[in-house]
């Protein structure tokens, strides 16, 4: 699908969408509620070119709260990721984290080359209907950004504040084609410190993590089959719209530019994926972003972190800057 093809399905989606109520400063001011933060697991039905399929999210917080943070994961990745993103932020904010659809315990589709942006963005939509936020902060990490930079450069964009999380409107012929050759691989394991070992290298970009930290990716990451065995928790068939595409380098300047809301971009210091100078001009184009670098990262920062959290922070609840 060409850029202007994503861009004209996006808009269509748009058309119907209210207008976020907001104010010159992105519309929050921070107010800490004593709900309890404990997490809740729901679901929606969306629908895509070839039928219904099942979304599930994860969400923490004051459920009545109308400022609400979205957190949207990377590619292989799931809703779980933002556990202790939520838990900081619980108090407040209502926070949701989806698992997207073909990951996590959300449906696979049967057509695998519906995996797509356009698609991704119409079932975020659905949810944003249903949770009806007046106020919307959004954190993406990699696809997850991709997502939220769609919807932030609409006209009638929900979207108040965005993060972003190593990701921008340029994306390597280089980075793409790695992706795609792991994504392309559907280990088994025997045991589930076999499958932590194998994430631990295919993540090793994420940074420094504990080991609590690792064991929690890897619970979220994989199931058992019904042999015992374990395999990772998404559907091999997100791979095939890299497979089908010519690898060429992707450019999304045109998004970027028509976003309008307050950014900050989280730059992993050594990322293939948003390399330093397309992040430098980020501070210069569209929204003109705030950046942070973060050293001894790749691609990308794992957010799980205090420091890394109270940049989220400090942005997010108009804090001072770290």
């Amino acid at each position: 699908m060409s850029l202007a093809d994503w861009l004209e399905r996006a808009k269509r989606w748009l058309a119907g969408a209210r207008p976020a109520s907001r104010t010159p400063d992105g519309g929050f001011a921070p107010r800490r509620t004593d709900h309890p933060t404990e997490m809740r697991t729901d679901h929606i039905m969306c629908v895509g070119p070839h039928g219904i399929h099942r979304m599930v999210y994860y969400e923490w917080g004051d459920p009545t709260n109308p400022r609400v943070l979205l957190c949207v994961h990377g590619l292989t990745r799931t809703g779980r990721d933002f556990d202790e993103l939520a838990r900081a932020l619980a108090p407040y904010y209502r926070v949701i984290c989806p698992d997207v659809v073909g990951r996590g315990l959300s449906d696979w589709l049967t057509v695998k080359t519906d995996y797509t942006i356009p698609l991704y963005v119409s079932d975020m939509l659905t949810l944003l209907g249903k949770i009806r936020p007046k106020t919307l902060h959004w954190v993406g990490t990699s696809m997850g950004g991709l997502i939220g930079m769609t919807l932030a450069a609409q006209p009638m964009s929900p979207i108040d504040k965005l993060v972003l999380n190593d990701v921008g409107p340029v994306l390597s012929a280089a980075s793409l084609e790695r992706i795609g050759r792991y994504v392309g691989e559907m280990p088994r394991f025997a045991s589930l410190e076999e499958a932590e070992a194998y994430l631990r290298r295919i993540h090793a970009p994420f940074g420094p993590l504990t080991d609590a930290q690792w064991r929690h990716l890897t619970l979220h990451s994989v199931r058992q089959d019904v042999d015992g065995r374990w395999v990772l928790r998404y559907d091999p068939g997100i791979a095939v719209p890299f497979q089908t595409q010519p690898a060429l380098d992707v450019d999304l300047w045109a998004l970027w530019d028509a976003i309008r809301c307050p950014t900050l971009v989280l730059r992993g210091a050594e990322s293939d994926l948003l390399t330093h100078e397309t992040a430098e001009a980020m501070t210069r184009r569209g929204p003109r972003a705030k950046l942070v670098e973060i050293p001894g990262v790749g691609h990308a920062p794992a957010l799980m972190d205090r420091e890394q959290i109270a940049i989220v922070e400090e942005f997010l609840l108009d804090r001072s800057s770290p």
